[in-house]
Parts: structure tokens; C-alpha cells; sequence
């Protein structure tokens, strides 16, 4: 766990960095960091989606897990969640009620919700959490913690302290994994690797197009596309053969 405790202290560094330098940039370069952060979110997508080798089952495991989680609404609820955390800050509470409360828990929920997308769904939580917990090697999890603190200080300086809150679902979520990484790690073949790595990069392009403003995609809806993956790839007839 220690490699995890670390990612989120370089996520929290990070963000405070960003926020420092949000300070000094204009709304005008915001946007210019903005829309370089995007083009570099969605370039990166596509460069991991591009590993699928199973082109249909990736389009089945997104399209029905959208629409599983659009049923479910899940980026709503992680929209609350966002927005709970939001209150417990003193800006929060300050600005409970009014008009630019609402303005600022939206952009702290989209803050959290991005962020914490696009420092859990790659490759390098799935493998680096399997080999921190199975075998003791930390060297994934730590290049890990170095690109996420970069990152989190251009997300911070562009969309704010939500950034820093991903933190949480780090400690969850990669947490979670390396403690069961014995017991999940031989369950885990190379192809199903590939796949859901394929999977976590059309969700980071899609956090590219809401970064460029192309398109307002709920990109947290498409999470059950992992599981969907997961079943298709058990299903998948060559690995009986």
C-alpha cells in the first residue's frame, strides 16, 4: 500500500502546486492550458485504445456500459458525491445557497470526477497494483505517482481544488487492488490486460472531447464497460482452444 499512499500524496502536492499557479493565470490562459491538457488527454486515449485487439468486443463492452450506466446514473452520483465534498470545504459552506455555489460544486464535482477518471482507468493502476501486491514491485506504481503529480498540477491549475480530492478515489480504488492483487492477479491473462487498458483509453479521449468542449460526454457512465469487458473476454471462444 505504500506505493498507493504515495500516489495520492503526489496527487494532493500536485493539485496544491497547480492551485498556486492557478492564482497567476488569467481566465484567457486558462483556457490555453485547458486545451492543451485536452489534446494531450485524447491523443493518450486513443494511443491505449489503439492495444485492443478485440475491436468488437471493445465496442460491445462500451456501448453496454453506457447504457448500464446511464440506467444506473452513475456519474450522477458521483456528481453528488463531488458535490458533498465540495460543502465540507469552508469556501463550500460559505457559498452554500447562492447562485455561484451552485457554479463552484459543479466545477468541483467535474473537477473530481475527471481527475479521478484519468488517474484510475489506465494500465499503469491495473499492472502496477497487481505487482505492488503480488510481488513486492513498487517501480509501476511510483512512475505512476510522478506522472499523476505532473498532471494534477496542470488539472488543478486549470479546473481547480476539485483535482486534489481524487486523492480519495485513489486510495480506494488502486488501494482495493493491490491488497487483492494475489488473489485477483492470476485471474488476470495478458489479453484481458490489453482490453481493458483498451477500455480505460476511449474513456480518457472521451475526458479529452468534454476538456475541448467538442462534445458533453458522461464519461463516468461508461464505467461498467470494464465488467462488460471482463464477461466478454471469459466468454472470448480462443481461450478454451
Amino acid at each position: 500500500m505504500i506505493a498507493t499512499y504515495i500516489n495520492a500524496v503526489t496527487v494532493v502536492v500536485g493539485a496544491a502546486a497547480g492551485l498556486l499557479l492557478r492564482r497567476f493565470i488569467t481566465e484567457r490562459f486558462r483556457g490555453v492550458v485547458t486545451s492543451g491538457i485536452g489534446v494531450v488527454t485524447l491523443v493518450l486515449g486513443f494511443r491505449l485504445s489503439f492495444e485492443s485487439q478485440q475491436i468488437v468486443y471493445l465496442a460491445l463492452a462500451v456501448t453496454i456500459g453506457g447504457l448500464l450506466g446511464e440506467w444506473w446514473q452513475i456519474e450522477a452520483g458521483i456528481t453528488r458525491l463531488g458535490e458533498g465534498l465540495h460543502r465540507l470545504l469552508p469556501a463550500g459552506r460559505r457559498a452554500a445557497g447562492g447562485g455561484r455555489g451552485a457554479e463552484g460544486r459543479r466545477g468541483f464535482a467535474a473537477a473530481f470526477l475527471n481527475s479521478s477518471v484519468l488517474f484510475c482507468v489506465g494500465a499503469l493502476t491495473l499492472v502496477g497494483s497487481f505487482q505492488a501486491g503480488a510481488e513486492g514491485d513498487y517501480e509501476l506504481l511510483l512512475t505512476k505517482s510522478v506522472l499523476d503529480g505532473f498532471m494534477a498540477v496542470l488539472l488543478a491549475a486549470a479546473m481547480g481544488v476539485g483535482v486534489a480530492f481524487a486523492s480519495l478515489v485513489i486510495l480506494v480504488y488502486q488501494g482495493g487492488l493491490t491488497l487483492l492483487a494475489g488473489t485477483l492477479r492470476p485471474l488476470v491473462t495478458e489479453p484481458l490486460l490489453a482490453e481493458l487498458s483498451a477500455a480505460g483509453g476511449v474513456l480518457i479521449a472521451m475526458i479529452g472531447i468534454n476538456l475541448l468542449d467538442l462534445r458533453r460526454l458522461k464519461t463516468a457512465n461508461f464505467l461498467p464497460a470494464f465488467p462488460v469487458m471482463i464477461a466478454l473476454m471469459a466468454l472470448h471462444p480462443l481461450q478454451h482452444l
